[in-house]
């Protein structure tokens, strides 16, 4: 099915472009989105006619959306998650946690704007990118964490099994200590006494 795009699609077209997709991809989305209409000789003639009209309204979004880009580029959000002792996280962060995230920092992004490649079900720092225009992308990052203690430790880049490593082996270089303490009072007891 042709259509002609109505607006710049990732990985398909430019504004004006018509291009060849599947009858379902342009019903269910395009179409249905208004970024694109059925390519008959009359839409055509009828997109020619708004072209400028279209183009202004794309260059006003697109610099809309820059303007924000420049002030949420690079930001990081804190996501409140429950976790085991390993790491792993007992469910998972999704575009909507991200959403939610960005939005209670006073952001105003929708969840359909942002894309992560693969779920998130670990806690750390995470790379998440965000659509805010055709043209415009961004990123910014996930500090996902069991609270707000362990989000400042992993912001100063502790990860919380390093963490978790390090008091192991303290705890273990005090117990060897210990018996260290204990095995030498005991060979002191063990020497014959040499009374004189």
């Amino acid at each position: 099915m042709q259509v002609i795009l109505l607006e710049r699609v990732a990985k398909l077209g430019q504004m004006g472009d018509v291009v060849e997709v599947r009858p379902g991809f342009a019903r269910n989305y395009l179409l249905r989105q208004g970024k694109a209409l059925t390519a008959s000789d009359a839409n055509i003639k009828s997109f020619e006619a708004r072209k400028a009209q279209l183009e202004a309204n794309n260059l006003e979004t697109r610099k809309e959306a820059e303007a924000m880009g420049a002030r949420l580029d690079g930001q990081k959000f804190v996501v409140i998650r429950q976790a085991s002792d390993g790491g792993a996280l007992y469910g998972s962060v999704t575009p909507r946690d991200a959403a939610d995230a960005a939005t209670e920092a006073g952001f105003t992004i929708s969840r359909k704007q942002v894309e992560i490649p693969r779920p998130i079900k670990e806690l750390g720092l995470h790379s998440v990118s965000v659509s805010l225009h055709p043209e415009v992308q961004i990123t910014i990052t996930l500090n996902v964490a069991r609270s707000n203690e362990e989000a400042e430790l992993q912001a100063a880049g502790k990860s919380i099994q390093e963490q978790a490593a390090e008091e192991q082996a303290a705890a273990d270089f005090e117990i060897a200590e210990l018996f260290d303490d204990i095995g030498g009072a005991a060979d002191d007891d063990d020497q014959p006494r040499i009374d004189g």
